[in-house]
């Protein structure tokens, strides 16, 4: 892992937990690959919104249809599918399709995050 040259000071007891840790590397090291910081950051960027935390919560009772989430939240069809997309993106929710109706539901791990 390359730092810049021009690194300030470190505390010592910082420095010696790095040290005894395997230094700048090891530290490096423990992050997880981007692609798994992609997909936990776009978790936690749907659930930072409060109608999307009110749809997760809406839906952790029972699969809702559209209707009944927007009876709730109040909001345009365009916003709320604007809403929906992104939960769904973000593995949290799924939608089943029955004839005209679109019945949202969480999934195991949208079911985490609102117990």
């Amino acid at each position: 892992m390359c730092l810049p040259a021009t690194i300030p000071a470190i505390p010592p007891p910082v420095q010696e937990e790095l040290d005894r840790t395997g230094g700048f590397d090891a530290l490096g090291k423990s992050l997880p690959p981007a692609k798994e910081i992609d997909t936990v950051s776009r978790r936690y960027h749907a659930l930072s919104d409060p109608y999307r935390l009110k749809i997760v919560y809406l839906l952790r009772s029972q699969p809702l249809c559209v209707c009944v989430i927007k009876r709730f939240l109040r909001i345009s069809d365009s916003k709320l599918s604007y809403h929906l997309t992104i939960l769904k993106e973000s593995g949290l929710v799924t939608c089943e399709y029955h004839g005209n109706w679109n019945i949202y539901s969480l999934t195991d791990l949208g079911k985490k995050y609102v117990q």
